[in-house]
């Protein structure tokens, strides 16, 4: 574990993206540390729980390190999620396999996060805090990696032919999609479509057990619906692999076991559901810009409002049941000369 440069540089001030950056990784945190709690209470796996002591360890140091960074900015500590959130020695929700793919996944969201966070900082000392949660995610990453290909569980992107020359495009048929013969898929495309159908797979296996624990009859209609979308989405992705004879990630669904027993609160489901679509808009958004062929381009810009409506409905539950959390604000100018 990397230390933290505390020099005192309150006098400079946060920037919005500092501020913002450093206020979502303290709720995440929180977050990781009640899943990743009750993940450690109940795997079994030798070779797993030292990944799951890291990933607990380092949300550990992370928010002791923000709680008093946030004193001496003066700067309201963020409520989170607290051990109120979970429920350690519940009964089991996931196998070890998935917890393995499920932290690699969320190693994933650390090192796109930590990296924006490391682009849009000014001071050193929120830098040097996010360039140590950044390695600490590489090395997450490393050890999930690791372990699934020792134990067979890690799942390859598919393998296309190495190209015979370096070639330009002359037609503009590149492009097309709609009529006559499609082009094949390029590398690019391929990656887009095998990222977001394993994002999918994961998604709909946590949200499946989110719906299992739920209390709320709310949160459980919304994961059932949560969970007819990425299942819509896999079958739309994948057919788009198989018509060019590659291979879909498998499905992780045998992965959540039976029960029905509460585990985490209704407010940490819905803020982890959240996360995760959030994090689907982005790749979709990506995956689109990145696809050149226009069907597929298409394809996903008429399911981004789809996403975007149900990240919505989640946010009025929240909203409706006091989970929301609001995040810093601009000032309202006009609202300060008023009152």
């Amino acid at each position: 574990m990397g230390l933290f440069k505390l020099e005192n540089q309150s006098e400079i001030g946060l920037t919005a993206t500092e501020m913002s950056g450093l206020w979502a990784q303290y709720i995440n945190d929180t977050a990781s540390i009640c899943v990743n709690t009750h993940f450690l209470e109940k795997t079994k796996d030798s070779e797993v729980r030292p990944i799951v002591e890291l990933a607990l360890s380092v949300a550990k140091h992370n928010i002791a390190f923000l709680e008093d960074f946030f004193k001496k900015e003066n700067f309201p500590v963020p409520n989170g999620f607290t051990d109120k959130d979970v429920v350690p020695d519940a009964p089991k929700l996931f196998s070890d396999t998935f917890v393995v793919m499920y932290l690699r996944q969320m190693s994933m969201l650390a090192m796109a996060a930590s990296s924006g966070a490391i682009g849009l900082g000014t001071r050193e000392d929120v830098v040097s805090f996010h360039k140590t949660i950044l390695k600490e995610a590489v090395k997450l990453q490393d050890l999930t990696r690791q372990l699934m290909l020792q134990q067979g569980t890690y799942i390859r992107p598919p393998f296309i032919s190495i190209p015979d020359k370096v070639s330009f495009v002359e037609k503009q048929q590149f492009l097309a999609g709609f009529f006559g013969k499609k082009r094949a898929l390029t590398s690019i495309e391929v990656s887009h479509l095998f990222l977001n159908i394993q994002t999918n797979s994961i998604g709909k296996a946590l949200i499946m057990g989110f719906g299992q624990i739920a209390k709320n009859e709310d949160v459980k209609q919304y994961m059932l619906r949560g969970k007819q979308i990425a299942q819509k989405h896999l079958e739309i992705f994948g057919q788009y692999l198989t018509r060019n004879d590659l291979p879909a990630p498998m499905s992780w669904d045998s992965n959540v076991f039976d029960t029905t027993a509460p585990i985490f609160s209704d407010k940490l489901l819905m803020f982890h559901t959240s996360a995760m679509i959030a994090a689907g808009i982005g790749n979709y958004g990506l995956a689109m810009a990145a696809s050149p062929r226009r069907d597929l381009a298409l394809k996903y810009a008429s399911l981004l409002p789809e996403i975007a409506l149900y990240a919505e409905d989640g946010a009025n539950i929240m909203i409706q049941y006091g989970w929301l959390e609001e995040p810093p604000q601009a000032d309202d100018k006009d609202d300060l000369i008023k009152n």
